[in-house]
């Protein structure tokens, strides 16, 4: 029986020459049958790829060697190259696209001047004491918000963005001035999203900042479905979602009828494929399977 893997990665380090990096690890990956998707910039490299474990295993060892990414962090999950439509390797501007490439700082140790990490128990930690003192930690979702309509830590704040870009038109609308004297953590998938985040967010003023380390993922791994994440974890590929154990919540509801659900379809209409919530009953019927207020944006809002 053949074993199949995905991970999930990133660095955030200098790289003088991100093309010579793109064509090393488009040769590596075609070598070992990998599929996924890894984005190289001057500041790093942010991947998500799958394929037979001993592959993807052989593609890790090798990665790591590379001395700028020696330490970086893996998170493993099940699924494998089944799970992406093709190889995607490109360099561009960010490796995450805020859309701030002139206010990320990076050296060989990471992001210049973000938010303090915390591991999964520190968070833990870090609440108790604060909630001992009468004093809330607030959660910050660095994520698009629809991706928290099927999973969120208890009580977040979840900002109005459909795209990563959106994340500094939203700090800078002052919604979120009342926060800046208070201790907010940010959080993401895997982690990256939250290292830019935290860092526009210091810049802003922001004081007492930290963020996730390991993202979603990490926490997962360490609490499951026992601790203060509540839901299924958004992932970009043909899973959709994931859960941290068989008593995960169901937080979702269909966009029709109202059901429990934490599947997101496209629209049937082949001009709008807007990604939705749908349960199975209103999934099954082309129908229903349709913007309920009509269809007024073409394109799919996963960015």
């Amino acid at each position: 029986m053949t074993i199949n893997r995905i991970v999930l990665y990133y660095a955030f380090t200098p790289l003088t020459d991100p093309d010579a990096i793109r064509l090393w690890q488009r040769a590596l990956c075609e070598k070992l049958s990998l599929r996924g998707r890894v984005i190289i910039s001057k500041d790093g490299i942010n991947g998500t790829v799958g394929g037979e474990l001993n592959a993807v295993k052989r593609y890790v060892k090798a990665t790591r060697e590379y001395p700028a990414f020696k330490k970086m962090d893996i998170k493993w999950s099940e699924g494998g190259a089944e799970d992406f439509p093709r190889l995607s390797i490109k360099v561009r501007d960010e490796i995450v696209s805020f859309g701030a490439p002139g206010e990320l700082q990076v050296d060989e140790n990471g992001v210049v001047g973000g938010g303090k990490h915390l591991r999964p128990e520190e968070l833990h930690e870090l609440v108790e004491s604060r909630k001992a003192s009468g004093e809330e930690i607030t959660f910050f979702d660095g994520r698009n918000a629809f991706e928290a309509q099927i999973g969120k830590f208890r009580d977040a704040v979840v900002p109005d963005v459909a795209t990563t870009q959106d994340f500094k038109r939203e700090l800078d609308s002052g919604k979120y001035d009342h926060l800046r004297d208070k201790p907010v953590v940010t959080y993401c998938t895997g982690g990256i999203r939250c290292e830019v985040l935290s860092s526009l967010m210091v810049d802003r003023g922001f004081s007492e900042v930290y963020q996730m380390k390991g993202g979603i993922v990490r926490y997962g791994e360490t609490y499951g479905d026992a601790g203060l994440w509540e839901g299924s974890l958004y992932v970009f590929d043909k899973r959709m979602h994931m859960e941290f154990s068989e008593n995960a919540k169901t937080i979702g509801t269909c966009v029709r009828c109202q059901a429990p659900t934490n599947k997101f379809e496209n629209c049937s209409n082949l001009n709008c494929r807007h990604l939705t919530l749908y349960c199975s009953e209103c999934s099954a019927d082309p129908a229903t399977l349709r913007c309920p207020q009509g269809c007024e944006t073409e394109g799919e809002n996963l960015s």
